[in-house]
């Protein structure tokens, strides 16, 4: 594919990166010389410094025969015009970043489809969607679910009483017969293992597994958790997620809210209905302990300051909280999370690329998700008749390296697969792989 992106920012460069290691013909637009330049050093694509509005700039760029643009700016404005002016030349799609949620609601006085675009990303309720979902699957680092529902793919921090320290993986599928999983990755420190049978579990891995929903607990029992109910959160930062959590969660869940500027406090008071706002600094420990945030089952910090969010979440694990979610800006940061203490990090514009990501990709893939701190997607994708996964078992087909199978999804039956399993036409496939692997796994069930 021709794709264009407007923006070097965190979201471009990753989506660049991304699609370049799929072969796609990639050009980033940027208007910052320095952006553009660490996208020329460190990318295999074209970077091209200039406005992303500049319709003699889109035009030399290829805008007329793209198959797509991303405009993924800090700029909302800049985002919606270079995907007008891009299909006026006659690009084929266009994505927009858009913040305001003006644009977004269903009553907007002007569609992004009349200004030709095709979908519209607001990071920040993507972000709060995904912090939502973390908190109702408390003891987890990740949650995503496939099949309806009925199975998911679980991220786990291994604690130090988990009985599957030191065991390896071979141990554990005969140990555990009764319980149908896979582990399907394993993110230690910097690195992405995919598994095998002799890999030997370590105390703080963080441990990717694919089971039907109804063993979840016992999954969370064997990483050394529980699954606790939560009833208690504590929200630091009453901006555009914090405020987003708070509605999702009040209703169900006793929500407090510290909020440092006072007019959005008063605000946060009229709009909420149910959770208690209070106005104060993230950093005052005192006024967080007299708040009550060592009895908190979970603690968000989702400010405008990185810092504040980081060492607020590393005061409350040190105060007995049991999970911890901080938002940050740098995405090295959601990698690197489990060892500076943190449970979860969440980066807004890695989740923000996550949904742009899904839009983009072809072929015969259903869906597709991104996990913390892991270089790798999962993907769902569906097995065509006479395609090369469905020609025999799974043990005796060259399966794309870096990717592994997870689970397969067959009418009503939900299967954790084995080596002797066969994949069948129709069959929906839950997939774990490298991005470099996906053009091939596509070519691999397609006709």
């Amino acid at each position: 594919m021709k794709i264009i992106i407007v923006g070097a920012g965190e979201v471009g460069f990753h989506l660049a990166k991304i699609l370049s290691q799929e072969h796609h013909d990639i050009v980033v637009i940027d208007s910052d010389e320095e952006r553009v330049g660490r996208v020329n050093e460190n990318l295999d694509v074209l970077a091209v410094e200039g406005s992303g509005i500049s319709p003699n700039l889109l035009s030399q760029s290829g805008a007329q025969n793209a198959d797509l643009l991303v405009a993924v700016s800090p700029y909302d404005e800049i985002n919606m015009l270079a995907c007008q002016i891009a299909n006026k030349l006659g690009t084929k799609r266009t994505i927009a970043r858009v913040s305001n949620p003006e644009f977004n609601s269903p009553d907007a006085l002007i569609k992004p489809e009349q200004l030709g675009i095709s979908l519209t990303i607001n990071p920040e309720a993507v972000t709060a969607e995904e912090v939502v979902r973390l908190v109702k699957r408390s003891t987890a680092t990740d949650v995503l679910e496939f099949g309806e529902g009925r199975i998911q793919i679980i991220g786990l921090r291994l604690d130090g009483n988990s009985p599957l320290i030191n065991k390896k993986m071979r141990e554990i599928v005969t140990d555990y017969t009764e319980l149908v999983f896979r582990v399907v990755a394993i993110s230690r420190g910097a690195r992405t293992i995919i598994p095998t049978g002799d890999d030997v579990f370590k105390k703080n891995d963080q441990v990717f597994a694919v089971c039907k929903t109804e063993y979840v607990k016992e999954m969370l029992r064997l990483a050394g958790k529980e699954s606790e109910e939560v009833k208690n959160v504590m929200i630091l930062g009453g901006g555009k997620i914090g405020s987003q959590v708070a509605e999702s969660l009040e209703d169900s869940i006793n929500v407090k809210i510290v909020e440092s500027n006072k007019e959005r406090s008063i605000e946060l008071a009229d709009r909420l209905r149910k959770a208690l706002v209070i106005q104060g600094e993230g950093s005052d420990i005192d006024l967080l302990a007299k708040e009550g945030i060592m009895d908190m089952d979970v603690f968000i910090a989702v400010s405008e300051d990185e810092e504040t969010n980081i060492i607020s979440c590393l005061m409350a694990k040190h105060l007995g909280v049991s999970k911890t979610i901080a938002l940050v800006e740098n995405t090295d940061y959601v990698t690197l999370a489990g060892t500076i203490g943190l449970d979860v990090a969440v980066n807004k514009k890695l989740s923000a690329a996550q949904i742009i990501l899904k839009f983009i990709r072809k072929g015969e893939i259903l869906s597709v998700a991104t996990l913390h701190g892991v270089d790798a997607e999962v993907i769902e994708l569906l097995a065509q008749k006479g395609s090369d996964i469905t020609k025999k078992a799974l043990k005796d087909v060259n399966f794309p390296q870096g990717a592994i199978v997870g689970c397969v999804i067959r009418e009503n039956d939900v299967l954790i697969p084995v080596g002797a399993t066969k994949i069948n036409p129709n069959d929906r496939v839950v997939v774990f792989t490298l991005p470099r692997s996906i053009p091939d796994l596509e070519k691999f069930f397609s006709k």
